[in-house]
């Protein structure tokens, strides 16, 4: 196994750089092509989300590979190797295993244990077999870490101790209050109608907001989610649920000056809120308010997880306006999760790497023993077709059973020490016992990547 991840996240880097280097959905795919078409990588699979872009890979060189997937990354993102390198972080082999594990259980995130990356790893996932980029070790270690995230979530407490990257934004934004009791009775406004939108979407659903608009550059995706949502949460005095409209986008302005609450969270590489633009809003919030509200109005509250961002960072030092965005939410600290739920995952991935290290090994082994096992029926239909012409008396019951017993005396004859192969290989440090019995037995390599690799065989 040579699985190699070159990366940055909001551990490694400033805000501002990773804003930076954010990948456009539709970059996604051409830097996979690119990844598999150099040299050192044969498979690869792009993690890209707010605050992580990780490129895993499958080399056959380790220098090389890291090189090569910086130099890409730095060309898909737009933000020069050298400006790059220092944030970059490398991990290898069994170690790039423990850290996508622990990635998946929520213990690598800015809120830790918030159960989000699991969606987008099989976003991720999903990318890399559209462009077919993901080979046997990359589907099994995405399919793996999506077991290792949700085994952790099952058997520990580690999601009820974190929050998604939303809870804790609003919580920022509630500045201390219960979020249920402040967001209750507002009208909410969510822009962007993607997973995370989605999810900002229905988190304000649950909390009690009175009314929410979806504006969404694609009209229909807005109103199926408008439509998912209506009539959810707690009910009004009426007896009636949430009230759930969906917008274009272009009503994102008029419409923010009605809001007590935004959420964005877009795909667009420029500002969707200007300064200027929320500047009018709040203006016109004012002008709105009953007569005698005065300083009673509450702040316009924003909260902005795109990457790059939504909303100018120049909205801070508006007046009657809250922002919290990705930079702001890395310098607050969240409410640290049990000790021992941490630990507890921490354990789990401990021993889900080292089991996905021992099937990883044990299946290098796999295609040399079915060479053996070939070479070994063609030794039987040899012989047996030697003895055939020597023997010209036998009759069809006498060559079943010489046949049957030849092969009886092969198989247990191969049995044992296959199976101890196999056995031995799962272990570390045992590669090497592939080698071992090519060796041994003289078996034609070419037999042996056949059996790897069937369809490349046949071409």
């Amino acid at each position: 196994m040579s699985l190699l991840v070159v990366g940055l996240s909001h551990r490694s880097a400033p805000v501002s750089v990773l804003e930076r280097a954010a990948l456009e959905p539709g970059e996604r795919g051409k830097l996979l092509q690119d990844a598999v078409s150099a040299q050192p990588a044969g498979e690869a699979a792009v993690l890209s989300t707010c605050n992580r872009i990780e490129l895993y890979a499958d080399v056959d060189k380790f220098h090389a590979g890291v090189a090569e997937l910086s130099t890409l990354l730095a060309q898909h993102s737009g933000v020069g190797l050298e400006e790059l390198t220092p944030y970059l972080y490398v991990h290898y082999e069994d170690r790039a295993v423990h850290h996508f594990f622990s990635v998946a259980c929520g213990l690598d995130s800015m809120v830790v244990g918030e159960g989000q990356i699991l969606g987008q790893i099989k976003d991720a996932l999903a990318v890399a077999q559209e462009q077919h980029t993901a080979g046997r070790l990359l589907n099994d270690l995405f399919q793996q870490a999506l077991r290792v995230g949700k085994r952790a979530h099952s058997e520990t407490g580690i999601d009820k101790a974190g929050q998604s990257l939303v809870t804790f934004g609003l919580e920022q934004l509630a500045a201390g209050a219960p979020v249920d009791e402040w967001v209750r009775g507002k009208r909410a406004l969510v822009i962007g109608a993607g997973s995370m939108s989605s999810l900002a979407a229905a988190t304000l659903a649950r909390a009690g907001v009175a009314e929410l608009v979806i504006v969404n550059r694609t009209l229909p995706r807005a109103e199926r989610l408008a439509a998912a949502l209506a009539g959810e949460g707690p009910a009004g005095e009426s007896g009636d649920g949430l009230v759930a409209r969906a917008l274009p986008i272009e009503s994102v302005n008029s419409e923010l000056a009605q809001a007590d609450v935004v959420v964005s969270c877009t795909g667009a590489t420029g500002l969707v809120l200007s300064t200027e633009v929320v500047e009018d809003a709040s203006r016109r919030r004012g002008a709105d308010a009953p007569v005698g509200a005065g300083a009673g109005i509450p702040p316009l509250a924003l909260l902005d997880l795109a990457m790059p961002r939504d909303v100018d960072a120049g909205v801070h030092r508006v007046d009657g306006v809250r922002l919290v965005d990705i930079e702001s939410l890395a310098e607050a600290e969240a409410d640290a999760p049990m000790a021992g739920d941490v630990e507890a995952v921490r354990g789990i991935v401990g021993e889900e790497v080292a089991a996905f290290g021992a099937a990883q090994r044990a299946a290098t082994i796999t295609p040399t023993v079915v060479a053996l096992r070939t070479m070994a029926a063609d030794v039987v239909a040899s012989e047996m077709a030697r003895l055939e012409g020597r023997l010209h008396e036998m009759d069809d019951r006498q060559r079943a059973e010489i046949t049957q017993t030849v092969r009886r005396v092969v198989d247990k004859l191969l049995h044992a020490p296959t199976v101890r192969v196999k056995q031995l290989a799962g272990e570390p440090g045992g590669a090497g016992y592939a080698d071992a019995l090519r060796e041994l037995f003289d078996l034609d390599p070419q037999a042996v990547a056949a059996v790897s690799n069937p369809e490349q065989e046949r071409q």
